[in-house]
């Protein structure tokens, strides 16, 4: 028998504790932290939501030029993604010469403001010194004008 309760005889480490550490009877079949990470992970995407909800941007080109290290390709398979999982709304304006398309952010989208909100709170507070010039920690509020945002709950998970 193992000495560890999340290791099986093989020596294979179980998941179970690890993704539902309160030891309720509730089965899971993946992770939530791991399936939030799956959908919002992938290259581009985070920066596509910053710039969608602190920029208000909703046109290709705006993302495209005011994200780091983008390309044409790789953003437009991104925000295809991110229609798929229902995160953004994609709108075409097709009486409109030339055609202008407009990416809108859904509820689903909308709810993830509250984790870019403390990841970048987090980077002012413990990473100051690359992500200002001059180095010093600040607070949220002090450089976005706003609290950091909170999840309706209501409105967003029901």
């Amino acid at each position: 028998m193992p000495s560890n309760p999340n290791t099986t005889s093989a020596g294979t480490t179980t998941t179970s504790q690890l993704i539902n550490p309160s030891n309720c009877n509730i089965e899971m079949k993946r992770c939530p932290i791991n399936n939030t990470f799956k959908i919002i992970g992938k290259k581009f995407t985070i920066l596509i939501l910053r710039n969608m909800i602190n920029g208000k941007q909703s046109r290709f080109n705006q993302l495209l030029n005011s994200i780091e290290e983008s390309n044409p390709k790789t953003l437009s398979a991104r925000l295809r993604e991110m229609e798929k999982d229902g995160l953004i709304k994609r709108k075409v304006y097709p009486h409109e010469k030339p055609v202008r398309i407009e990416y809108y952010l859904t509820d689903k989208g909308l709810a993830l403001q509250p984790i870019l909100d403390i990841m970048a709170a987090y980077s002012m507070k413990y990473c100051s010194k690359d992500v200002f010039k001059d180095a010093k920690p600040r607070q949220f509020e002090q450089v976005y004008s706003r609290d950091i945002a909170e999840v309706q709950v209501g409105k967003v998970f029901s």
